[in-house]
């Protein structure tokens, strides 16, 4: 599997010392307040990732820092490990609604921050990001338990600990094969084979550009609502033709249908009377509306994922 490493950026431990949780008012001196104290402390407290829809494991890293008004004399072992309870309790403290990540290794348990030194990465892995829901945020809070030598271990809900924001982006986002047409009510089928990109509006949203051979958009939204077609379980769609000069839906009327309407010798043949749904499976959209209710221009189209 890809193994992918998102870099967070090192400072020296000079401007972390005077930038970290001890100094929490503007033009206060805080290195009287360290000295001779030692705090084990994590730099960039909460962060946040983009995680793609994939099941590969995905390495992150976060900096822990030794604030003190000289670097240790000596070797400091710091040790890490995941804190469930953390989410909650930031939740409460920020009326948030975070869900724990569910896949969580600290690579990293203990580290050793070297005599005459300030600082240490620890790597965390995370994976089966293609499991979550996009609508959810997640977070994988990563904390200090024990610091050596005398070292005080800062608060947990005070830069005490990592906590890792991680959402993942629409699944449905990307290239698809699209095969399909517009119907014309008087001058027939302009038939569609061609690659179109599906762009993200929201976390269950995506829009294509072009309804057939013309140039309104086709947004199309994923439900929780299922239909078996052919044996699969598949997903309903609700799909919106917008007008790309005003972003909203076409003035003329627009709609979907509720079962095939088309031209039933045309390809794609439907192998079913089932429209407007998505095929886990096979990662296909099917979709079937029109514009302009009066005289409707039917949109027929079969999206599969490349």
């Amino acid at each position: 599997m890809r193994n992918k490493i998102f870099m967070i950026i090192s400072f020296l431990a000079a401007f972390v010392v005077l930038n970290s949780c001890l100094k929490d008012d503007v033009g206060v001196d805080w290195t009287s307040s360290l000295k001779g104290k030692m705090y084990a402390e994590v730099w960039n407290s909460f962060q946040s990732f983009g995680l793609q829809p994939v099941p590969d494991t995905v390495t992150l890293k976060f900096l822990v820092n030794i604030a003190s008004d000289q670097p240790p004399t000596q070797d400091i072992t710091v040790t890490l490990g995941v804190d469930t309870s953390l989410v909650r309790k930031y939740n409460v403290r920020n009326k948030s609604s975070y869900l724990l990540y569910p896949n969580i290794q600290v690579v990293d348990n203990s580290i050793t921050i070297k005599a005459g030194t300030q600082n240490g990465y620890v790597h965390v892995k995370v994976w089966n990001a293609d499991k979550l829901d996009a609508c959810d945020q997640y977070m994988a809070p990563i904390s200090i338990l024990t610091a050596s030598g005398g070292v005080v271990v800062a608060d947990p809900l005070n830069v005490g600990a990592c906590l890792l924001a991680l959402s993942t982006t629409n699944p449905y986002v990307g290239d698809y094969h699209v095969v399909g047409y517009r119907l014309h009510p008087t001058l027939g089928v302009f038939s569609v084979d061609k690659t179109e990109t599906l762009s993200q509006v929201d976390c269950q949203t995506v829009v294509k550009s072009a309804f057939g051979d013309y140039p309104y958009n086709v947004q199309i939204q994923l439900t929780t609502n299922t239909i078996t077609v052919l044996g699969t379980i598949c997903y309903k769609v609700n799909i919106t033709t917008i007008d790309p000069a005003t972003g909203s839906p076409v003035a003329s009327g627009q709609g979907q249908y509720s079962t095939f309407t088309g031209s039933a010798t045309t390809v794609p043949i439907p192998v079913t009377n089932d429209v407007n749904y998505y095929n886990p499976v096979t990662k296909t959209f099917v979709i079937n509306g029109y514009y302009n209710s009066g005289a409707p221009r039917i949109m027929y189209e079969v999206l599969t994922r490349l």
